[in-house]
């Protein structure tokens, strides 16, 4: 998130002398600058823990990544919060106040609006009222253990320099900041915070909404196409669960399909009354990544009848946003002795802040995640009475009222007032001008109160705000030791809502979990009007016993990359939103081809799957890109280019370079140059014919240039894997209304082919400035490069000292192979450029046969330390497609260790 910008400038002068002290000393040796090395953690000897019954090892190997080894439960997870201290403190300590909407108390009033946004959705008492009413006594007590852990490092590293760099960079404006005690709760509320970025169609809801402003819901239905299920294929294969389709529990029918909120006839479109729909929600931090749909992963599990090893193999490769230090923490949690006292021994991949381990496997299981994309949201239109009162059913209801009160350091503490409906709905238009908009704008129908001159009120039903038992699941997995078990703590798992895969030493399996909304009527694609009290959830929601699940397939393997879990005949849907099945589809391919004439899956090949950067889409778009006649030879010298292309968007590929300009240039004529300005990209500005007076029909009309309102990282069209399904349909179609659009002339001009022309035209032209004239010299990874930014100070270089901290903290760029619907997910975005926003964030393969021939990799490191050796130590390794070993049993750990700590009883 950004830092403050109004810094005074004496202290701006302060905060660059003390980074330049500090990047000198990086840079110029570590060994003489004290003030660096103070924060680094004691990784030999011994040290005093409080609180321990007996030592605890720590041992670690040559990327600085810990294997824990204790007596009892509370003993490891105390120690546990210890280390992850020790190497990300301050990642915890910012990831506890924006869970909190406290950020403002750290980085000043730049923070108030996301302060407000994420009280009023209350994910910091949501996580209080889990662990004080549902969480159970034993994860209590890991949850206090691990508390426990990281105060007793915090008491020795009380703030400052000696706790890390960024508290001494930030001291500097903030002198009366110091760390307060971790709690219990912090830990839960960052459960809120992944529940938020992988939820599921938020962004489709509202971007449905604003396009209704310009196009019929025929049109709009075209940019969102039903799911290619005869060629994408679903996860489980049936629409049905043990043989019976789920029905509520009140026996009522379930939620037709079609559009909830109506109509899009009367909706307005002028961007000024618009602007800001999106705004709030996208300044919010992404901890994981952009929020909804574009968040994917890859996972996919193989018996041992099939491998090369005899036992099954797991890979996942989970994508999301990039950052420094990583989003995931590498640890392995052992007991000595597994028994009542003791009951863990795994290893995988934790976030910083949160006990146990989320990925992974232990002695006699291994798991993986990937989003599900269950529609786990809905946007509510409430006709609002009066402060206090709304309207449902015609008649007024109370708002649940509370006060919020945002400290803000350096500045005046703001007090905000949150109403909530009476179905624990938060009106997230009181903050936010966007959701305001959203209330004014959004298709409604014909029967619906007046919206009056503000418009509606719109509220947000989110199955993250029910407190829920997903914290018992992480350790209950951690202990699992069949498919029942892990059947059993997948059954706790509510939010968010993930597919899972399974392997133990002899079987193979599948679970999706989670929290899945039962509606009314409606079926979340539009926001719904509150008012009409059939449009509200069920009390109950889909049982787990109903939710889709596979064991030991006939296939003989499973593969998940966010595509349908089941086809329609499921009911009621899970959502209409699902990403479309390229990868997935993909992944299932080649598997296919390795397993014909009785062919052997090894370690080596699932390894090599998650590197395939193929562009699905290009083997039917290059064909008839090659078949347009192209008179300007400078034009055709690039076209050639795709004559020989493989297909493959290797980074050093000038096909692919070329490939992806045009597939950027040919969204734009076809769908951004039409869209309203609030989904384009802020820099995207265009020619428009405005009326002078909007009040006057027969006003005159002025041409005026409109720029694009939306953050453009997360404008549209992106080009992920819903723009490949559109472009597909509309390929089949050259004389539809998309491929009409306005050239370099300002002239409107039709047809595919002659868009097609003027795509290749615009690449050409826009590689060349961007590279250079002789295409000899191009390639992708000149174009797609990534940048890991430290996610807090390095990610604003809006004044010289931001950018000295950015140059500090941050690293790359890279240059990347890859694409966004590739299996080799180097995800960016099209409406703005060519930058990589999502990556594979970790990849593994765990081999069941073996669990020491397992395979792990981060982007970046293990620790949060920017000068530390193993700040990102592993990210070229990532970059080259290797993996590193993962040792497991006690002699492989011993092995590996370069560094070993005792923690020994205070």
């Amino acid at each position: 998130m950004p830092r403050s910008k109004k810094f005074r400038r004496a202290r701006l002068i302060v905060i660059v002398l003390v980074v330049l002290l500090v990047a000198g000393a990086g840079y110029g040796g570590y060994r003489g600058v004290a003030a660096v090395r103070a924060s680094f953690p004691e990784v030999d000897g011994s040290v005093k823990v409080a609180g321990l019954s007996a030592p605890v090892d720590v041992k670690r190997d040559a990327n600085g990544i810990p294997q824990l080894y204790a007596d009892t439960s509370e003993d490891l997870f105390r120690a546990q919060g210890y280390v992850q201290a020790q190497d990300r403190f301050w990642e915890m300590d910012v990831r506890r106040h924006i869970t909190a909407g406290r950020l403002s108390e750290m980085f000043g009033d730049s923070q108030v609006d996301t302060d407000s946004m994420i009280r009023t959705m209350g994910w910091r008492q949501v996580a209080q009222k889990e662990f004080d009413t549902v969480l159970g006594a034993d994860t209590k007590k890991n949850l206090q253990a691990y508390a426990e852990g990281v105060n007793v490092w915090l008491a020795e590293h009380p703030g400052g320099s000696a706790a890390s760099v960024e508290y001494g960079v930030l001291g500097v404006v903030n002198g009366d900041y110091k760390p307060e005690q971790w709690t219990p709760v912090d830990s839960v509320a960052w459960l809120k915070a992944m529940a938020w970025d992988l939820s599921g169609n938020l962004q489709e809801e509202i971007d449905r909404s604003l396009l209704a402003q310009d196009f019929s819901p025929e049109k709009i239905a075209e940019l969102y196409p039903d799911y290619p299920y005869a060629r994408n294929g679903t996860i489980v294969k049936t629409g049905t669960v043990n043989g019976t389709s789920y029905k509520p529990a009140d026996g009522s029918a379930p939620a037709a399909q079609g559009t909830a909120a109506g109509t899009a006839q009367g909706v307005a479109a002028t961007s000024a009354l618009l602007k800001g729909v999106t705004d709030r929600i996208d300044a919010l931090p992404e901890l994981l990544g952009r929020n909804g749909q574009g968040i994917g992963s890859n996972s996919w599990v193989v018996a041992g009848s099939h491998t090369t090893t005899g036992k099954p193999l797991l890979a996942n490769d989970p994508h999301l946003g990039p950052g420094l230090p990583s989003v995931w923490y590498q640890m392995g949690l052992h007991c000595r002795t597994v028994s009542p006292t003791c009951q863990y021994d795994v290893s995988g991949f934790t976030f910083a802040g949160m006990p146990g381990v989320v990925i992974g496997h232990n002695k006699d299981i291994a798991w993986g995640f990937t989003n599900l994309g269950a529609d786990v949201t809905d946007l509510f239109l409430e006709k609002v009475t009066g402060p206090e009162t709304y309207l449902v059913d015609g008649k007024e209801k109370k708002f649940e009222l509370r006060k919020e009160t945002i400290k803000v350091a350096g500045g005046e503490d703001r007090t905000i007032t949150v109403r909530t409906t009476e179905t624990g709905a938060p009106l997230i238009s009181d903050p936010s001008t966007e959701q305001q908009n959203v209330g004014k704008y959004a298709p409604n129908g014909a029967s619906a109160p007046d919206r009056g001159t503000g418009g509606y009120g719109v509220a947000l039903q989110w199955t993250a705000l029910i407190p829920g038992r997903t914290m018992d699941a992480v350790f209950a997995l951690d202990r699992a030791k069949n498919w029942e078990d892990f059947q059993k703590a997948a059954a706790d798992f509510t939010v968010p809502s993930q597919n899972l895969v399974y392997a133990d030493a002899k079987n193979i399996g599948y679970q999706a979990p989670g929290y899945i909304p039962v509606r009314g009527k409606g079926d979340g694609r539009y926001p719904a009007p509150g008012w009409d009290s059939a449009y509200q959830w069920k009390k109950d929601p889909v049982p787990f016993s109903a939710m889709p699940w596979s064991l030991n397939p006939s296939s003989g393997y499973i593969v998940t990359a966010n595509q349908a879990v089941v086809d329609p005949g499921y009911k009621p849907a899970l959502t209409t939103d699902w990403e479309y099945g390229t990868r997935a589809k993909e992944i299932t391919d080649q598997l296919e081809a390795r397993l014909k004439n009785n062919g052997k899956i090894s370690p080596d090949d699932m390894q090599d799957m998650q590197l395939d950067n193929t562009s699905i889409l290009a083997k039917t778009l290059v064909p008839m890109l090659l078949k347009v006649e192209v008179d300007d030879p400078y034009v055709r010298e690039a076209q050639d280019l795709l004559k020989d292309w493989n297909f493959h968007q290797d980074a050093d590929s000038a096909a692919a370079a070329y490939y992806n300009g045009v597939w950027r240039q040919l969204l734009t004529l076809a769908f951004g140059q039409k869209f309203p300005a609030d989904l384009r990209a802020e820099e995207n500005c265009l020619l428009v014919r405005q009326q002078i007076d909007p009040t006057r029909p027969d006003s005159k009309s002025k041409i005026v240039t409109e720029c694009g309102t939306r953050d453009p990282g997360k404008a549209q069209p992106d080009g992920g894997d819903r723009w490949n399904e559109v472009v597909r349909q509309q390929l089949e179609k050259p004389d539809s209304g998309w491929w009409t659009y306005i050239d370099s002339q300002h002239k409107e001009q039709k047809g595919l082919d002659n868009l097609l022309r003027e795509a290749m035209t615009n690449a050409r032209q826009e590689l060349t400035s961007l590279l250079t004239k002789d295409i000899t010299t191009w390639s992708w990874g000149r174009l797609h490069k990534l940048e890991l930014r430290e996610r807090t100070m390095g990610s604003d270089s809006s004044s010289i000292a931001s950018g000295v901290v950015h140059q500090l903290l941050n690293r790359g760029p890279y240059r990347l192979s890859g694409g966004s619907a590739a299996v080799d997910a180097a995800g960016w975005n099209a409406a703005a450029g060519y930058q990589v926003d999502w990556i594979p964030s970790m990849r593994m393969v765990v081999d069941l046969n073996d669990l020491d021939a397992s395979r792990w990799i981060i982007v970046g490191g293990a620790s949060g330390h920017a000068f530390h050796e193993n700040y990102n130590d592993q990210t070229d390794l990532w970059l080259k497609g290797k993996l590193l070993s993962w040792s497991f049993s006690p002699d492989a750990v011993e092995r590996a260790t370069k560094h070993k700590l005792t923690l020994t009883a205070g």
